[in-house]
């Protein structure tokens, strides 16, 4: 459009300059005011020129920048993509977020609109309906620099309340359906699994499991009924051998929907019974002795038992920290699959010479040795405690802890055996060593010392 706006002004003044040139010939040859007409002539024609040149100025080959967004080039060299300015390559942060907006129409969509005004993608959304409102929960990629008190503003303005979020990473980009069947699958293979995949499936959470109590009435301890009970930030679900699971997460309500796929998996780790994945592995013990270490649970309690008999009272004691005659009354729980995962070290005679125990304490992890006397300082303990550290690190756990007494040299040369950071504690002759298992440190201690997948195979 402006080109030939530009070329029709630019005839016009073409034939208007012919024409005013012809008449001033005209006069100049044949009029007695020649000179004076020629003067005017020549000043018409360079404030014409004059008018032309601020046109074309004006009026350039480039469009102008209001209309298309462009910018004046810059004098500069283009950087390369490696060359780009830190506010274009900066990297993005992964967030969960759940928040809690009025079940209306809109109400989503102004709460997307607000994210997206922060550049914030939605990767994925769940919603949790409770009546009158809403909990939608977010798998979020926001700009690095963006801060997460500014995620919770923008979403407050946006009508939503209760705003809950934390850190996210690349293993929560996996959809909800396919999280629980891999859960679910892992549940099917191994009792132990049922603690640690609840805690994966309801993110940072204590879970507890208590006995049945004795007596039944039909109802587990407590009172707890057949369906269980969800109160706000409390779960308790009935265990599948009539004691009950208590699931905790005191800084976000559970929804319904947590709550049925919770159950779901207490329902099918129930119809599936005991079982303990199979497998073993033979070592050669440095004196040339075979010993053979393997998964443990409540069917080996005997041989546990037949152990204990074999311990001195020093070994009993150090490993229990209590009266020697009630060590029995601990066997049943720490080789259930229900508190944790026991490997046992076994003879070619099938006795049982060694237990290391894997327990689920709460939101810790606890690993305990008991090695028959006649048996210790071969190796064997050393062997128990790398993979019951390579166990925690497939679980995903931070830390695990040893409970013994300060004068156990054995457990503490163990624990350092490990190459792992140590922190000690000690107190009235109790000494608690904890191992921490970050990142580097979990791919270490875990490269090598056990992988129960192989052993079920």
């Amino acid at each position: 459009m402006h080109h030939w706006r530009r070329d029709v002004v630019e005839l016009a003044a073409l034939f208007t300059a012919v024409a005013v040139a012809d008449g001033v010939a005209n006069l100049v040859g044949h009029g007695p005011d020649g000179p004076a007409l020629l003067a005017v002539s020549a000043a018409v024609l360079v404030a014409t020129a004059g008018f032309h040149t601020w046109w074309a100025r004006r009026h350039g080959h480039a469009p102008p920048t209001g209309d298309t967004d462009a910018r004046p080039r810059s004098e500069e060299p283009q950087a390369g993509p490696s060359e780009l300015p830190s506010q274009v390559t900066e990297e993005s942060a992964l967030w969960r977020m759940r928040t809690t907006v009025k079940d209306a129409p809109g109400s989503l969509a102004a709460l997307c609109a607000a994210l997206a005004g922060h550049r914030v993608d939605i990767l994925s959304l769940q919603t949790h309906p409770l009546g009158e409102d809403t909990v939608d929960e977010f798998l979020l990629r926001a700009p690095g620099a963006l801060a997460a008190a500014e995620i919770t503003r923008a979403v407050a303005l946006a009508g939503g309340s209760g705003t809950w979020i934390e850190r996210a990473d690349a293993h929560d980009l996996v959809d909800a359906p396919t999280r629980v069947l891999g859960l679910a699958t892992r549940t099917a293979l191994d009792a132990a699994e049922l603690p640690l995949a609840l805690r994966q499936l309801l993110g940072r959470c204590t879970i507890r499991s208590l006995p049945a109590a004795s007596g039944g009435s039909g109802r587990g301890p407590e009172g707890v009924p057949v369906e269980g009970v969800l109160e706000d930030t409390v779960m308790r679900l009935r265990a599948p051998e009539g004691g009950v699971i208590t699931v905790e997460r005191p800084y976000l309500p559970f929804t319904p929907t947590e709550f049925a796929r919770a159950r779901a998996l207490v329902e099918l780790d129930a119809r599936l019974g005991p079982r303990v994945p199979s497998g073993q592995d033979v070592l050669t013990l440095p004196e040339g002795n075979a010993i053979t270490v393997r998964r443990a649970d409540t069917g080996d309690l005997a041989a546990a038992k037949a152990m204990h008999e074999r311990c001195s009272s020093r070994t009993l004691g150090m490993r229990y920290h209590g009266p020697v005659g009630d060590a029995d009354r601990y066997l049943r729980h720490l080789l259930s699959p229900r508190f944790g995962r026991t490997l046992a070290v076994q003879t070619p005679s099938g006795r049982v010479v060694g237990l290391g125990h894997l327990l689920w304490d709460g939101d810790e992890t606890e690993v305990a040795l008991l090695i028959e006397d006649r048996w210790q300082r071969r190796g064997i303990g050393a062997e128990l405690l790398g993979r019951l550290v390579a166990m925690a690190v497939e679980a995903g756990c931070e830390s695990v802890y040893a409970v013994t007494q300060a004068s156990n040299t054995g457990m503490v040369a163990a624990m350092r055996g490990l190459d792992l950071p140590l922190d000690y504690q000690i107190e009235e002759g109790t000494l608690v060593i904890t191992a921490r298992l970050d990142a580097a440190n979990r791919a270490r201690a875990g490269s090598g010392r056990y992988d129960e997948r192989v052993a079920r195979d």
